[in-house]
């Protein structure tokens, strides 16, 4: 009896987690991010790795609704997998719960802390952590845990209260994580290998200027 009794308890509970409405904030957010159809902007990258002396780069970024944003330079073939798409595509990919984990001040601004769990086992997204301006409706920060490709977290400026897409990101990584051969980060960079081998900095940094959008809203 108690046993028939835990299971459906169980079922009730998984239920309930599935059912549950999204975070009104969130939603907020993401109806603004929604407006967007697309964006075009330049990027000039800093590289900050112990190991890795690489000079400030650009590149030309391309962004079209329900699509992951592109990346092209003459400068460099290949960038990391992880952690520069800031148009928050994969949180919103697939179906999700959202769970309120109170507030945080940071930087002069009280945030909204909350997950996001996805529910569909396609997604490569484990959960995201999301640091939320509720008063301007957009991310500030977000950690990111994928299944496959570590953690991150990527913080956000912007250069006005009315822009929902940053001016400035900031992404933090696990250096092992940092899946880029480096013949293919340019003639002009230099790796310390010896350096490489003894640092003991489990981070690193890709700083992002973003400047001259073209952006298309509904």
């Amino acid at each position: 009896m108690n046993r028939f009794v835990f299971v459906l308890f169980f079922l009730w509970s998984a239920k309930a987690a599935f059912t549950q409405e999204i975070d009104a904030d969130l939603l907020a957010v993401k109806k603004k991010i929604d407006a967007v159809q697309q964006f075009s902007a330049t990027v000039i990258f800093d590289l900050e790795v112990p190991f890795i002396r690489m000079p400030t780069k650009s590149a030309k970024i391309s962004y079209a609704r329900g699509e992951k944003m592109q990346f092209s330079s003459s400068d460099f073939v290949m960038l990391p997998k992880r952690g520069l798409d800031f148009s928050m595509s994969e949180i919103f990919e697939y179906p999700f719960i959202t769970v309120e984990r109170g507030i945080k001040k940071k930087d002069g601004l009280l945030l909204k802390v909350l997950n996001v769990i996805p529910t569909d086992t396609r997604s490569d997204l484990a959960m995201a952590t999301l640091y939320m301006d509720t008063k301007a409706n957009r991310i500030v920060e977000s950690e990111i845990n994928t299944r496959k490709d570590g953690s991150y977290v990527l913080s956000m400026q912007y250069a006005s209260e009315r822009d929902i897409l940053p001016n400035y990101v900031e992404t933090t990584f696990a250096i092992e994580r940092l899946k880029i051969p480096f013949n293919f980060m340019g003639k002009d960079t230099q790796i310390d290998r010896k350096k490489m081998k003894e640092t003991e900095t489990k981070t690193g940094k890709i700083k992002m200027q973003i400047k001259d959008y073209s952006v298309k809203k509904d």
